[in-house]
């Protein structure tokens, strides 16, 4: 499983990147946090996009209060790092980074 979260970590990275370096270089808006307000109104231009916006903000919140209780546990150092990157590049690389970096824990207790 750990090769396919790391898979998954750089496929979760690579795909919004695409969409993210467009938009950067069309706008200036560099990251998505040079222009803060233009981001929050794209991400609440409607109906649609607003339920994707909420859905994904509380799973992130989950995902926080779940990797920090799942860091002490297994004694896992750089979830600082994990979320640092998830707030700079996003939740589909940062979620899989978290469980490779939990299953090499887990293996290396077994």
């Amino acid at each position: 499983m750990k090769r396919i979260y790391l898979l998954l970590t750089v496929v979760g990275f690579i795909l919004p990147s695409y969409f993210v370096a467009i938009e950067s270089i069309e706008t200036g808006n560099v990251l998505l946090y040079a222009d803060p307000l233009a981001t929050m109104e794209g991400m609440f231009a409607n109906r649609i996009s607003s339920i994707f916006a909420i859905d994904l903000l509380f799973a992130v919140a989950v995902f926080m209060l779940w990797s920090y209780q799942e860091s002490k546990r297994y004694g896992i150092k750089k979830v600082g790092l994990v979320w640092a990157l998830t707030f700079l590049f996003g939740f589909a690389s940062g979620l899989p980074l978290f469980l490779y970096l939990r299953e090499e824990k887990r293996t290396a207790e077994a």
